[in-house]
């Protein structure tokens, strides 16, 4: 089986090569820098910058390719950024597999729990109907790209993903110094929940994605236990057995970082009901755990 990776380089991307690979699969990932992705990803995969130069039928694409919302301030440069990565490139992708003799049989295409905004305490399953702000428009138009392979035949799953809890990467990277130096704390009043799922956990199930025909449409990629920002904060804290007292106030967010602190502020307690339908097995189902994992 041959499948094409986008955002094979990254942190949910790599981890996802290295288990492909163990069980098999022929793997192209499509990225903007061939020889750098060469340097940091097995021989066996091979790299190309254009669709055009891939070789051989595909199987599967796992779209997980998108600009860092995390890396900036977001400004109109960057939000262009933010679409041209995803609803682009996916608009891009399904081009491509329109002209291929046989389309690949099915297309993993990331979004992310930022389609539904900002809804409080209220529990999203994959039927929630979504508030209209930013970031839900920026994931319905990147999920309406990947739709369209619908048409063609493919299956689409669309993975609404949660902050994704690892070593070396993603979310915890930026978090972990002042935990570390015992200034770490919660954000604002604390109270926003938080839909998380470990890497593993997301990695494995991509892999049910890959396999399952009966596994489509909107999943929300969380583990099913969302916590508040204080919980999280207070669990991140006593897994490096530092002190968690003081938050980081509001005012200070939106100073640091602009109109991304609507992100943090907020967010959405999302649960898995479509992967717990499918039977899906979390190794980590509390966010206790996935740190015992990851630092223990």
């Amino acid at each position: 089986m041959h499948a094409l990776i986008t955002g094979g380089t990254g942190f949910i991307g790599h981890a996802l090569i290295l288990e492909l690979l163990a069980t098999g699969w022929r793997l192209t990932v499509l990225t903007r820098s061939p020889e750098a992705a060469t340097q940091s990803l097995p021989a066996a995969v091979r790299c190309v910058s254009e669709l055009d130069r891939i070789q051989s039928p595909v199987d599967a694409v796992v779209n997980l390719a998108g600009e860092s919302l995390a890396a900036g301030r977001w400004n109109a440069r960057r939000k262009r950024a933010f679409f041209d990565s995803r609803v682009m490139l996916t608009k891009a992708l399904v081009e491509w597999m329109g002209r291929q003799a046989t389309p690949p049989s099915v297309l993993i295409s990331g979004s992310a729990v930022g389609y539904y905004g900002a809804q409080g305490n209220t529990p999203l399953d994959e039927a929630a109907d979504p508030v209209d702000e930013y970031q839900h428009r920026l994931c319905r138009d990147w999920e309406a790209a990947a739709q369209r392979a619908q048409g063609l035949g493919s299956r689409v799953v669309r993975l609404r993903i949660g902050v994704v809890l690892d070593q070396h990467g993603g979310a915890l990277q930026a978090m972990l110094p002042p935990f570390r130096w015992g200034l770490g704390g919660w954000l604002g009043h604390g109270r926003q929940w938080m839909s998380w799922i470990h890497r593993k956990d997301l990695v494995a199930l991509i892999q049910l994605g890959l396999s399952d025909p009966q596994f489509n449409g909107a999943v929300n990629a969380v583990a099913p236990t969302p916590v508040t920002n204080r919980h999280f904060s207070k669990a991140l804290g006593a897994a490096l057995h530092r002190p968690v007292v003081f938050p980081v106030p509001a005012f200070a967010l939106k100073l640091m970082v602009g109109e991304m602190a609507h992100l943090l502020l907020t967010g959405q307690r999302v649960v898995p009901v479509a992967a717990s339908k499918a039977g899906f097995d979390y190794e980590f189902d509390t966010v206790e755990a996935a740190f015992a994992d990851i630092f223990g």
